[in-house]
């Protein structure tokens, strides 16, 4: 059965179908001896796939990887940095540095810590990077000064943000502190992913943050930092079955937003 060349690439493991559609425009995948163009057609049944010379066995697909990260500062969240600096790959150990096809699952910038997905899933990938997903993410935030309610309100609606409003958030005051300055931790779940988001409305709204970590993915946490099950800063472990299957349940084919409590 036919069926687009990116999405099979990454059903196979090869790439995310985003980075599936670069190779293909670079020109690095081809159909029975043919370059590929975007939006080819290829039944795998019929037809011989190669990537990079390589030929692509459907018999044999990989075996299918899914970590969870607890991303360390000073990292970026990218497969290589034209920079020179560490990735979320770099500090993977073996066996999972060197598993074919292993991408990051969205992005975390180089600052924040935190809960971070990789898998070799570009199916997966793609529906929960998908910008009609609004897939929600739990952050905690120290930030400079006190909100106040009426602040906490108008980032709960939406901000104006290069002109286009912020989605509905979820933003909780958790704790307050004056020494050595005044400070405040913020628990917030957004359900989109624009480029660094929190830092930028946190400033607009006057209260800069200081520090910023990523809870949760969705169903998938790091956990109580006080319980022994908690995934320890630079660490990686395999998420479980059921855990897979929370986060493939959650996508929704017809997008739509998201209902914030």
């Amino acid at each position: 059965m036919a069926e687009r060349l990116q999405k099979l690439l990454a059903r196979w493991g090869i790439a995310s179908r985003r980075r599936a559609e670069d190779l293909i425009r670079a020109g690095r995948v081809s159909i029975n001896g043919q370059i590929a163009t975007l939006g080819d057609q290829v039944d795998p049944e019929q037809d011989r796939v190669e990537y990079q010379g390589r030929c692509l066995n459907p018999q044999t697909p990989p075996e299918l990887v899914y970590l969870l990260l607890h991303k360390p500062a000073g990292v970026v969240s990218t497969c290589a940095d034209p920079q020179g600096r560490p990735t979320v790959l770099d500090i993977l150990p073996e066996p999972w540095r060197s598993v074919p096809g292993l991408h990051p699952v969205g992005r975390l910038d180089f600052a924040t810590t935190g809960a971070f997905i990789l898998t070799n899933d570009g199916d997966l990938t793609f529906k929960l990077t998908h910008p009609s997903q609004h897939f929600p993410k739990t952050y905690q935030a120290w930030v400079r000064g006190h909100p106040t309610p009426e602040t906490l309100t108008q980032w709960q609606t939406g901000v104006n943000l290069a002109g286009q409003m912020t989605l509905p958030a979820q933003v909780k005051l958790c704790l307050t502190k004056n020494q050595p300055q005044a400070e405040a931790l913020l628990e917030i779940v957004i359900c989109e992913g624009r480029n660094r988001q929190i830092r930028r409305v946190a400033k607009q709204l006057g209260h800069p943050v200081i520090s910023l970590h990523r809870a949760a993915i969705g169903p998938i946490e790091l956990g109580n930092p006080q319980a022994a099950t908690y995934l320890p800063l630079g660490a990686v472990r395999i998420l479980t079955p059921a855990e897979v299957t929370a986060l493939q349940n959650r996508y929704n084919p017809e997008g739509g937003h998201p209902v914030v409590q």
